[in-house]
């Protein structure tokens, strides 16, 4: 794809955008949560785990620890053996009882929808607090984790590494009323079709649209005209001198 124009990347970021929310229509958070202090359970949890194994766990977990209070005094050997499952079990439990323990004194057990704030609590990363702002109606971000990352530097919107510059990006990219809802196809888009090592391009909506950066070719570029290369000639061992006298039956 030739270098394009910032106006140019705009223009196909929206049809990229439009043709993922036409196939996706349904695109939303697939955690499962009622209130804000189970979202930011539900989110810190989902840390290298897959959404739905943190739906097998929090139900009982809710029902556990209701509140900040309750779950900022768990029992640790409890809790820990509750979200073993979840992975980084230890982690995030310490990060759990900390973000608790942070609402119950600093704000009242109620979880605060401005970023920074949200960014300030235990456990809780610029990338969770984007994921709960938006979801609580507070500030508009374009939270980026690692399918937002690689399916924004695949598809040509960034060059960085570094989330907050992907999510800069992201942003300069589309209308801010678009973020939240951008964020969710980026996220559906790379669990069902652009996936991190095989991404199935041949059935991908926006395959045309896209660079289809660090995405390796499936084969190799054949050259009209080209002949293929000679096979090298196998030339036998010559015997060793003596090798068939040696060999030769005595005869006695």
């Amino acid at each position: 794809m030739a270098r394009e124009t910032v106006p140019e990347r705009r223009a196909r970021g929206l049809q990229i955008f439009e043709r993922l929310d036409e196939a996706m229509p349904e695109a939303k958070i697939e955690l499962d949560y009622q209130t804000p202090l189970q979202l930011v359970t539900a989110v810190i949890l989902s840390a290298q785990c897959t959404d739905k194994r943190v739906n097998m766990v929090t139900p009982a977990l809710f029902r556990r620890y209701p509140d900040a209070r309750s779950l900022a005094e768990a029992d640790t050997p409890e809790l820990e053996k509750m979200i073993h499952s979840c992975g980084f079990f230890r982690a995030k439990a310490k990060a759990l009882k900390g973000m608790a323990r942070a609402l119950a004194e600093q704000h009242g057990g109620q979880v605060p929808t401005a970023r920074s704030e949200l960014a300030a609590l235990p456990g809780v990363g610029p990338k969770t607090a984007g994921v709960v702002t938006v979801h609580l109606g507070g500030e508009p971000a374009f939270p980026v984790d690692t399918h937002v990352k690689r399916l924004a530097r695949r598809l040509g919107f960034t060059r960085h590494e570094e989330p907050s510059r992907v999510e800069e990006d992201l942003q300069a990219l589309l209308p801010e009323e678009l973020w939240a809802k951008g964020h969710q196809l980026l996220i559906w888009h790379g669990r069902r079709t652009c996936f991190a090592r095989s991404p199935a391009c041949e059935r991908c909506v926006v395959r045309e649209l896209c660079p289809r950066i660090g995405v390796a070719k499936a084969k190799a570029t054949v050259v009209k005209g080209a002949r293929p290369p000679r096979r090298a000639a196998v030339v036998p061992p010559r015997p060793r001198r003596g090798a068939l006298r040696r060999a030769r039956p005595s005869g006695r």
